[in-house]
């Protein structure tokens, strides 16, 4: 079965920013896909070191928890990414999970050897997902650091950038649970890449991590 891919950036492995992604990788799973959530501030791995072993070889020498991700990224029909903006931008974790993906950027850009084929990027479409403290009104840039960052993420793992859901103003909010407009939302956003991915085959999928 197709998989989506499920990258959370948040330490809170119950928070908000995981319930958004919890129901948008149920709505990917009705439609037949294989969901799999990878709690990225769990695993253990080194933020790129620039030794640049990867501007010649389609691997990353350093060798930790990220390894199997760049195969995983690679066979992955969608990935939907769910962060909090921290500090204006991506957290720490993810970052350094988002930065490791030099493998990805040389083999595309540095030796025209990009390692998904690109008949596969009109299949693979993004999900971004995020919370911020903070209003729009107070803050109307408050999302554009994670965004750029994904757009620049999605770009080097060539995947079609899709639908956002921005909920702003989480300090007034506080719990998402009390909003189910929102994950019905993130459920559809989440099905509509798996009917992309799938072709909506209305068989349920299976759920990983």
């Amino acid at each position: 079965m197709p998989l989506i891919l499920g990258l959370l950036g948040s330490p809170l492995p119950r928070g908000n920013t995981a319930l958004l992604l919890e129901r948008a990788l149920a709505g990917a799973a009705d439609t037949g896909c294989t969901v799999e959530r990878v709690n990225v501030p769990l695993l253990t791995f080194e933020p790129c070191m620039e030794i640049l072993h990867c501007m010649n070889a389609p691997e990353c020498a350093q060798i930790d928890d990220m390894t199997p991700y760049y195969e995983r990224v690679a066979e992955a029909d969608g990935i939907v990414i769910a962060t909090p903006v921290m500090t204006m931008g991506v957290p720490g974790k993810l970052k350094g999970f988002i930065d490791r993906f030099q493998v990805f950027y040389w083999a595309k850009y540095g030796r025209n050897e990009p390692l998904v084929p690109i008949e596969r990027k009109k299949q693979r479409h993004g999900l971004l997902l995020s919370i911020s403290g903070l209003s729009l009104d107070r803050t109307p840039n408050v999302f554009d650091g994670v965004r750029a960052t994904t757009t620049a993420f999605f770009d080097i793992i060539d995947v079609t950038p899709g639908e956002e859901l921005l909920v702003d103003d989480m300090d007034g909010k506080r719990d998402l649970a009390r909003f189910p407009a929102l994950l019905e939302e993130a459920y559809a956003m989440g099905r509509r890449v798996g009917e992309r991915a799938c072709g909506g085959s209305g068989e349920t999928g299976t759920v990983s991590g």
